[in-house]
């Protein structure tokens, strides 16, 4: 696949040495992007670019990446990387995501893990990009979600749920909090849309959290690049499950729990600016 149409177009792509991550970064530099392929290790970063290359990429297509999502300070870092060489991004995905731990696991910054890589570090990588995302014009964020945001709610006075954990309920919230985060990602007059989308149940690392059989990542990376593509025609804040809109949790849509997430959200990565 080669039709160019994202040729003129520079990605970030978080979480892109397996899985859906990776099969987005095949799939934009099949459409002529140039792709950071971002990976938690330099060693990762390199070993995905060196597969990309492998199913037919352009090495000069692609850049590697690295940053430890349980660390904000390697977040910030990677952000900082990208404004100093890309003076213009066109388009940032939001991929990157691990399980919740069977026990509460909190990262060096204090925050449970799950929501500091699944959330929090979308939310700081979107704030830290706003500049080159902004002078792409026409730029979008895409957030890989899942639809569990449905079933969770927002644990205010424990978002870390160190008082009550459960794997499941953690995975959840951060991704209920991606969700609602997406149209602040994208303020009025930034030329930013941001959307966010379930990809559908794919066979990757995070299957076994749901138990059951997947579809191949590509189908849902076919369903992330969609949305990437400027044919593709998206409002900010949308929600999609697969290529269909989609309803989402009720909590997305209260401008209340939406301002007051972002509150917490900038509180709990505060220390990383």
């Amino acid at each position: 696949m080669s039709d160019a149409v994202l040729s003129a177009r520079t990605a970030l792509v978080t979480g892109a040495s397996s899985g859906i991550g990776w099969e987005t970064a095949r799939l934009l530099a099949g459409h002529g992007a140039t792709v950071l392929v971002h990976a938690r290790t330099t060693a990762e970063a390199e070993a995905a670019v060196a597969r990309l290359v492998d199913v037919g990429a352009r090495r000069d297509q692609l850049v590697e990446l690295a940053a430890d999502f349980t660390k904000l300070s390697e977040v910030a870092v990677l952000a900082g990387t990208v404004v100093k060489h890309y003076p213009a991004l066109d388009l940032l995905v939001n991929n990157a995501a691990v399980m919740a731990p069977e026990r509460c696991t909190l990262t060096d910054d204090g925050n449970e893990v799950s929501l500091q890589v699944n959330f929090l570090a979308a939310h700081l990588l979107a704030k830290l990009l706003r500049a080159p995302l902004s002078a792409a014009g026409d730029a979008r964020i895409v957030n890989v979600s899942s639809s569990l945001h449905r079933t969770a709610s927002m644990n205010w006075s424990d978002p870390h749920r160190v008082k009550r954990y459960s794997r499941v309920a953690a995975y959840a919230q951060s991704q209920l909090a991606l969700t609602m985060a997406t149209t602040e990602m994208a303020p009025g007059g930034s030329g930013i849309t941001a959307v966010s989308l379930n990809p559908g149940l794919c066979d990757t690392a995070l299957l076994p959290l749901y138990g059951r059989v997947g579809a191949p990542a590509a189908e849902g990376a076919a369903a992330v690049v969609r949305l990437c593509l400027p044919e593709t025609v998206v409002t900010n804040g949308a929600y999609f499950d697969g290529a269909v809109i989609a309803p989402t949790a009720a909590a997305v849509h209260e401008v209340r729990s939406v301002k007051r997430l972002a509150k917490l959200a900038d509180q709990l990565v505060g220390q990383a600016v």
